[in-house]
Parts: C-alpha cells; structure tokens; sequence
C-alpha cells in the first residue's frame, strides 16, 4: 500500500466525515477508500474511525493520528515542492473557493483561461457566500473579501471592493432620494441576508463612521435577488460595489448617500503553502493576482 496515498486518504475521509465525500474528492471510488481505510487500520493495529450508518467519525485513536498525518503528508509536499516548485511543471487537481457573484465574474474567467495555458492541471471551484477553512475543507485557494483573521495564511492583497447602497431611478421619483443615512427609515428596504451585520448600515462622513440600523422590508440570502427586486423599482438595497457595477454602468440603478460612503474592504488572494509553494498553486496564485489587480472595477473601491 502506498504510505502517501493511505494518509492522502485518510485526512480525506477525516474532514468529509464520510467515504463517498473522500472519494469524491481525490476522484476515487467509495470502494477504493473503504479498503485503504481498512488496510492502513489493519496495519497500525488500531481503529481510526467510529462507523455507523448515518456517519463516520474519527476514534481517539484517529484524531491522535490525524495531527501527525498533516504535519507528515504537509512535509512530503513540501519536499516534492522544494524540488520541482520552481522548475517543475503545473498539474493536478486545484480546489478553490470563493464568493458566488465574485467567483462567477471574476474567478472562474480566469480559471478557464489558467486551464487554456495548463493542461495538465483540473479545477474544482467551491461558490459559497461564507468562511469556509481551507485545512479542513481541502481547499488550496480561497478568495476573501474584508481582512483576514486567519495570520497563518498567506495573503496576496489584489484590489478592493465597499458596500453600495442603490436604488432604480423609478423608485427614487416615486419615493424620493434619501439625503442623509437616517432617511432610510422611512424606505422599504431590500436586504441581502448572508452580509455580515445585515440590518447595520455602515456609513462615514469625513472621516467619522456612522451606523444606521434599518428594519427590512423583504431579506434574501441571495444578493442577485436583491438586485433584480431593487432593479424592478421595489426598495432601496445595500451590495458590494462589484456585485452592482454593471447595474450602475447600465443605468438601471443609482447610487445614493454617495456623500456617505462606507469604508472599502479588501480583497485577498489566501493560501496555505509557505515559501516552497508547489508549482499548480504558484502559477494559479500569480494569474490571479495579475488579472484581479488590473481589473479597474477592483483597482478602486469608489465607483
């Protein structure tokens, strides 16, 4: 049995919480994993999960084992990438993750373009409006927008983005434009429900912030919807400057309290590989830090 691919394996099976999630992820079949599971058990002599038939959870045995299963398998890496980092040629499976709307503007162009240029390479890309971590997912690449509040990763800064409130012209006629932050209490309000802090607008004003709490007329978990109700006249709503730009480039929206601008938030590129950064994770970094920051839209958070 090969030692790589039984801790590759086991690590695998150990942050899915399930056989059929590993083997998905290193592209096997939930037979494979079961007997590499069964044989590496069978060769220490201990059992390294609890199995039943709803989940499969690590034994005190297996979380003992899985500490020094990453520190072994995150040194072999290093190893290899020591070696052919620098010279070697980009291949395997690249996993990263990142904002939906900024994943399907931004990330996924570029990842087909990086696929173009490295055939030996394959992308699986994981959209989600949350904090996933990168170790317990098995993620190589995760893009995050605001500061990042894990220090042990490495992070490449490429541009910034700042919250936007907008509402359709129509509406505006009908309803009338707000002129100062509090003017939103008396508007029908569009929230995004999966923005941290929803119902707490942040503004500033020379330098001094401000925060006006609004009480939603109709909360989505999904920032398209909230544009397109906002673009059909509905309400006033509160998105990332990326997620609007093209709405605002058309006309079908406006900004509004521009005077009031909230502070812009930065946009990093994070990983987890230090110096001897393996050769897919090194090409895949530099394409998207050069296409990101030459992006004019994220170059400058103003609009």
């Amino acid at each position: 049995m090969d030692r790589f691919q039984a801790l590759e394996t086991f690590i695998a099976v150990a942050e899915t919480g399930a056989f059929n999630g590993a083997a998905q992820r290193l592209g096997q079949s939930p037979p494979a994993v079961t007997r590499i599971i069964a044989q590496l058990e069978a060769r220490l002599g201990v059992t390294l999960f609890l199995r039943t038939t709803r989940q499969v959870r690590l034994s005190e045995s297996g979380e003992r084992f899985l500490h020094d299963a990453r520190r072994v398998l995150s040194d072999l890496r290093d190893a290899e990438a020591s070696v052919t980092g620098s010279h070697g040629r980009p291949r395997g499976l690249l996993r990263i993750t990142a904002p939906v709307l900024f994943g399907r503007y931004y990330i996924t162009p570029i990842l087909a373009e990086m696929l173009d240029l490295y055939p030996e390479m394959r992308v699986q890309a994981l959209l989600l409006d949350r904090v996933v971590n990168l170790a317990e997912e098995g993620l190589d690449i995760a893009i995050r927008i605001g500061v990042p509040e894990d220090s042990s990763l490495s992070a490449i800064r490429v541009g910034a983005v700042r919250p936007v409130v907008f509402a359709a012209p129509d509406y505006l006629a009908r309803h009338g434009t707000p002129a100062v932050p509090s003017d939103l209490t008396s508007h029908s309000i569009l929230q995004a429900g999966n923005i941290e802090n929803a119902a707490n607008w942040p503004f500033q004003k020379e330098g001094d912030r401000l925060t006006v709490r609004v009480t939603p007329r109709m909360t989505v978990n999904d920032n398209q919807a909230v544009l397109d109700l906002v673009r059909a006249g509905r309400g006033i709503g509160r998105l990332l400057s990326y997620q609007v730009a093209l709405a605002l480039d058309s006309g079908a929206v406006v900004p509004v309290l521009e005077a009031f601008a909230a502070p812009s938030l930065p946009i990093h590129i994070l990983h987890g590989e230090g110096h001897r950064t393996s050769a897919k994770l090194r090409v895949a970094a530099d394409l998207l830090r050069d296409r990101l920051r030459a992006n004019p839209t994220l170059r400058r958070a103003n609009l």
